[in-house]
């Protein structure tokens, strides 16, 4: 007999045996159902059936349940719904009569979002590692599930692997998170470690299109009662915008709002309910910190963050902030409300060797920012500019009513360069020397055009040894109130003062000028009248005289008003019978005395304009 009968029959009944295999045979569910159960059981995990179920052979056995339902225990929460569960089983156990799970896949389930409903069968699973055993499922892998409440999580892919001849287990997910596609890599993890409760080495990484957070050192199970692992090693967090990953995370952070791009990079290590950076750089915008820093985390399901750190740096740029302080001083009135910045504690100690708030440099800053619930405190310990000094602090609390907001500011000035801060924002320099100052106000609103409405308290600034810089008073005097014109003259023109002081009492708003004056070796002068915050609107009167006293019908009357943007001056003899800013010399202010209006300089600056 030719051998070709014998190979072609051999060959047509292995693609018989492989078609067969390969195909999925029904089976009765109460035994399935009892066969499956049991495999679950010493997991602690309660199975129910709810659907048809069927076997293969090819390429590897294989049970197959549909519409399935998972619960710790028989009658714990359920933990999976509505599920199509295929198990692989082992070929050696099932010829040593045994039917041992190898691993499993679980495709379209519901998933519980309770994470104490799996406490029970991962104690289980750390039982059996514990003990030596063997007989686990390798490798799991779940596809396209959702977490049973709303639409917080879906598309879940998840894949666990941990190789019966390895120590080392490694896992991958992906889903979609609040709308955004993220991605979880677990590597170099030790489960038996773990069990042990001893420490073991891990890798992990998350991605998301604004951002990622990588670690890698060692873990160990939490303590009894600890909401945390028991972690250190080496972490990176990095977004492009903290308050939309905040969001997309579901925490709150206090003055999340006001933080742009942001990065963390440090050794860490946590202990009950805490993180804690030995060593941390910060980026922020483009600002690099380093210091030390801690995370406590409150009580409860949603705990509020309790942050402490101490950074510095060599340079600060603060330039983002003072953008966005201005932009209260608009018009159109923006909500002061302290709650989306105190959603947490804080307590951070800031310095720095130089920095930059706008065109203004500082020097040696020291400050603190302490955030409480419904309280905020900013404060500048030490700050040099300009070679002299500024400290300040403001307070913002909210009572009763969580919409207002109510400010206490106070802080001085020491022997500051007026004409080199002037030049360096880009004003005229037109008043130099050393000033000098403090203010202390309040005020209680619900916004910004509110603040400046109701602000009260009190503000001084004085100047000893300086000098108006293209305009001599005297030779204005000697004009009745004309102002040499050309060039030349502004250039020239100068008038030195031995002292200079301006005090303002705010009231709703309105700064008076309570007191007033200039003293210099040939001319003297006096100045009153009110500075509108609210309007931008400067409304003020004073008189220039000759020093030494001489004819007192030298003297000259002016005024200046009107609007910030645009304030003019006008002069009149002091003969003159009639108001004194009437009709002599109607002039706009001399060039060297025009201040950007983009400044926004406080009437008491200008108030020395004549």
């Amino acid at each position: 007999m030719s051998l070709r009968r014998p190979i072609f029959v051999l060959a047509l009944g292995s693609l018989i045996a492989a078609g067969l295999g390969l195909r999925d045979w029904p089976l009765e569910d109460g035994r399935v159902t009892a066969y499956a159960r049991r495999a679950f059981d010493a997991y602690g995990l309660g199975l129910t059936l709810q659907g048809p179920a069927s076997v293969a052979v090819l390429p590897w056995p294989r049970l197959t349940l549909d519409r399935v339902r998972l619960a710790a225990g028989s009658d714990g929460p359920v933990l999976a719904d509505a599920g199509r569960l295929t198990l692989d089983l082992d070929p050696l156990s099932l010829l040593g009569g045994r039917a041992a799970v190898s691993g499993l896949r679980l495709e379209g389930a519901r998933l519980s979002d309770d994470p104490a409903g799996w406490d029970a069968p991962l104690a289980r699973l750390a039982e059996q590692a514990r003990s030596g055993e063997t007989a686990r499922p390798r490798r799991i892998v779940v596809r396209d599930a959702r977490l049973a409440a709303g639409d917080t999580a879906r598309d879940i892919d998840l894949d666990i692997a941990w190789p019966l001849w390895g120590k080392t287990a490694e896992g991958r997910a992906s889903f979609t998170w609040r709308g955004v596609p993220t991605r979880i890599t677990l590597t170099h993890l030790r489960p038996a470690e773990l069990a042990q409760r001893r420490r073991s080495p891990f890798t992990a990484e998350v991605t998301w299109p604004d951002g990622s957070l990588a670690a890698d050192g060692t873990v160990a199970p939490p303590a009894e009662g600890n909401a945390l692992p028991v972690l250190s090693g080496q972490v990176r967090f990095e977004t492009r915008s903290l308050p939309e990953s905040l969001a997309w995370i579901g925490r709150d952070v206090p003055l999340a709002p006001l933080a742009g791009a942001f990065s963390i990079d440090g050794r860490f290590e946590t202990a009950e309910r805490s993180i804690s950076w030995p060593s941390l750089r910060i980026g922020l915008g483009q600002n690099v910190l380093e210091g030390a820093g801690a995370v406590a985390f409150g009580p409860g399901k949603a705990p509020r963050l309790s942050v402490q750190a101490t950074l510095a740096a060599e340079t600060l740029d603060f330039t983002p902030l003072v953008e966005d302080l201005t932009r209260l001083l608009d018009p159109a009135p923006v909500s002061v409300a302290l709650a989306p910045l105190t959603q947490g504690d804080l307590d951070l100690r800031l310095s720095a060797a130089e920095g930059r708030a706008g065109a203004v440099r500082v020097q040696d800053l020291a400050a603190s920012i302490l955030v409480r619930d419904t309280a905020l405190e900013v404060a500048v310990n030490r700050a040099r500019i300009q070679d002299g000094t500024f400290k300040g602090r403001v307070n913002l609390t909210s009572g009763t009513d969580p919409a207002a907001t109510e400010l206490r500011t106070q802080g001085s000035l020491d022997r500051v360069d007026l004409g080199a801060l002037l030049g360096e924002i880009g004003a005229a320099r037109w008043v130099v020397g050393p000033v000098q100052g403090h203010f202390a106000l309040e005020s209680r609103a619900r916004d910004t055009v509110g603040l400046l409405a109701h602000l009260g308290g009190r503000a001084t600034l004085a100047m000893d040894g300086g000098a108006i810089a293209g305009l001599d008073l005297a030779d204005v005097v000697h004009r009745n109130g004309a102002v040499a014109s050309g060039a030349l003259a502004r250039r020239n023109g100068r008038t030195a003062f031995e002292r200079a002081v301006v005090t303002l009492r705010f009231v709703d708003g309105v700064g008076e000028i309570a007191e007033s004056g200039l003293l210099g070796p040939s001319v003297g002068a006096t100045l009153h009248g009110q500075v509108s915050l609210p309007e931008r609107r400067l409304d003020a009167r004073g008189d220039l005289v000759l020093r030494p006293p001489g004819d007192s019908a030298r003297g000259i009357l002016f005024a200046v008003t009107g609007p910030w943007k645009a304030l003019t001056a006008q002069t009149a003899a002091h003969s003159e019978p009639s108001d004194p800013a009437g009709r002599i010399g109607d002039a706009m202010l001399p060039d060297p005395l025009k201040l950007p209006a983009t400044l926004g300089l406080p009437g008491s600056v200008r108030a020395f304009a004549p």
